[in-house]
């Protein structure tokens, strides 16, 4: 493919993403959509394309990411405590504070690699988990306010903003006088489609880190990167010291979850040590390879799924589940609703670890690689079907 051909398709990528964000609320009200979901899918999905960048590009696994989201939503709520409740200056600390953290961490963690790396990072996660859960949060230094998590108060100083509202509470977070949470409603197609201001912020934000992304893997960097994941034995041998581009790329991933992170706190703005904790470094992991690692688009994919499964799956009940089965005997419904209760409700984990199995023994590269099977069926019997019109025909004796 030349590189005019390569320059289209990735115009022609861009806009496709850019349309399915613009109607993301719209196609998702069928299915249970609502403001804070939306949020959620295109926060998380900025998160898993910053984790793409390095563990897609340079194969270095990292268990540790976690502790960028966290520091990135203290650093936001902070600046709301100090400098006021917009939330530009507030995300742009969540990347600086996130890049900072990274730099520290993967100059450490970067001296191995394979499972060495990984067990590294996840122990220095670890380590900020219990710093930001009990030493920070002592009385003495109270940084991260402990278990109870950072919280906005009215007697914050505010510096360059308003220090109460109005009403005299605490003013909601905003940018350049639009909140967040004002949320809009809409009548489609006789469905009432809902949609927040602080969807608008985060789908900017998700659609700017898309491109970051599409431009850092056509890049000669990313072209780097990738041969630091083909063979980087054969890469130091020939002399290239290979450790500045894997920690650029870890440094580029810690300010992509330092933007998730600090785009959470915009949305709600509290912070709390529980988004350092292994199992949030161990979802982006899941959410990269159930979409397919070293893609583009296949991470976001997979972050959307994780958080539909555990938003709305996750609220199935059994009563619920006979309504779905109604249209069946009530035998019959009885044990559909028998068989599939174990995999909704507080089971959905149950859901997503069997979804996780399959993708990983039959789609090895995820969602990604199951659409381009069925691209390549879909290309492969239209050609059939016309290589069948254009042969020759033979007249009957």
């Amino acid at each position: 493919m030349n590189a005019k051909a390569s320059s289209r398709n990735d115009l022609y990528l861009i806009l496709g993403f850019i349309v399915a964000v613009a109607l993301g609320p719209i196609i998702m009200t069928p299915f249970g959509g609502y403001p804070d979901l939306l949020q959620k899918f295109a926060i998380f999905g900025i998160f898993a394309i910053g984790f793409n960048i390095l563990f897609g590009l340079t194969g270095y696994l990292s268990f540790g990411h976690a502790a960028f989201l966290g520091a990135g939503s203290y650093a936001a709520v902070w600046c709301f405590k100090l400098v006021g409740m917009n939330v530009l200056p507030a995300i742009i600390s969540a990347m600086i504070v996130g890049g900072l953290f990274s730099a520290l961490i993967g100059f450490v963690s970067l001296r191995r690699s394979g499972i060495y790396f990984s067990i590294l990072t996840l122990a220095f996660a670890q380590m900020c988990y219990n710093l930001a859960y009990s030493v920070l949060g002592q009385p003495g230094m109270n940084l991260t306010n402990g278990e109870t998590g950072l919280q906005l108060k009215l007697d914050d100083p505010r510096y360059f903003g308003e220090s109460a509202s109005e009403s005299g509470t605490i003013p909601p977070t905003s940018m350049f006088g639009i909140e967040m949470k004002q949320i809009h409603e809409f009548d489609l197609f006789g469905m009432t489609v809902q949609v927040s201001n602080g969807y608008f912020v985060c789908a900017l934000f998700v659609i700017l880190a898309f491109y970051v992304s599409m431009r850092i893997f056509r890049s000669p960097f990313g072209m780097m990167l990738r041969a630091v994941k083909t063979n980087q034995n054969r890469m130091s041998y020939t002399g290239l010291n290979t450790r500045p581009y894997a920690l650029a790329a870890f440094v580029i991933s810690g300010m992509y979850a330092g933007l998730a992170g600090g785009l959470m706190s915009a949305m709600d703005p509290l912070a709390g040590a529980e988004r350092m904790q292994w199992t949030a470094s161990g979802e982006v992991v899941l959410m990269t390879i159930l979409g397919g690692a070293g893609t583009l688009i296949g991470p976001i994919i997979g972050a959307g799924v994780i958080k539909y499964l555990e938003n709305i799956f996750s609220s199935f009940n059994d009563q619920v589940m006979t309504g779905f089965f109604d249209f069946l005997p009530d035998w019959l419904g009885s044990a559909m609703v028998w068989i599939t209760s174990p995999f909704v409700g507080e089971g959905w984990h149950l859901t997503l670890g069997v979804i996780f199995m399959l993708i990983v023994i039959f789609l090895p590269g995820g969602l990604m690689e199951g659409f381009a099977r069925i691209g390549r069926l879909f290309r492969g019997s239209r050609k059939r079907g016309e290589g069948a019109a254009d042969a020759p025909r033979v007249p009957a004796e």
